[in-house]
């Protein structure tokens, strides 16, 4: 245990070194390369601020309207009657649009019902095995001028959709 603490201590700053002995070796400049990186990040960074303030008030407008209340209530009859929890609803609708949003649903969802509870673990499971699609179209795709989306769009909400199936698939064989 002792070993993989001392690799993940020294991992980053060793890779580091040896990339920029690696560069100094081919005599490329890696100090310049090194700033024109970090300005090139920069002004990708501001680019992509107006992406994210749309995107932050979208989520906060679709949560503070009730809209997400209401589809949870919508399928209830439907989830409670093949066996899933509706607490697990929200995460998955907010699950592919943010990330950090998700990650407090799934706190919550843990601190109330324990981290060894259906809920715990189902909850879990969706964190990891989905990804935030709408918020990776909006900052990579508009840092890189990309305007049609729509097939990566389809694409990535069908393998979040899969990933959460696949997650209710798997807790309620292994755990039930």
């Amino acid at each position: 245990m002792q070993f993989i603490s001392m690799i993940s201590l020294w991992i980053i700053p060793v890779m580091i070194g040896v990339i920029l002995l690696y560069g100094t070796y081919k005599k490329v400049p890696t100090y310049e390369s090194f700033v024109e990186g970090g300005k090139e990040g920069i002004k990708i960074a501001v680019s992509i601020i107006p992406f994210l303030i749309g995107m932050l008030v979208a989520i906060t407008i679709f949560r503070a309207s009730g809209a997400l209340d209401f589809f949870v209530e919508l399928l209830r009859p439907a989830l409670t009657a093949i066996g899933v929890p509706v607490e697990v609803v929200p995460l998955a609708v907010i699950r592919p649009i943010s990330g950090t949003a998700a990650l407090g649903m799934v706190s919550d969802l843990i601190a109330v019902h324990g981290p060894d509870s259906f809920i715990g673990r189902l909850a879990s499971v969706i964190q990891g095995s989905t990804d935030t699609t709408l918020y990776v179209l909006t900052v990579y795709f508009g840092a890189v001028g990309i305007k049609r989306m729509g097939d990566a769009l389809k694409v990535g909400l069908l393998a979040d959709l899969v990933g959460i199936i696949a997650a209710i698939v798997v807790v309620t064989v292994m755990f039930s």
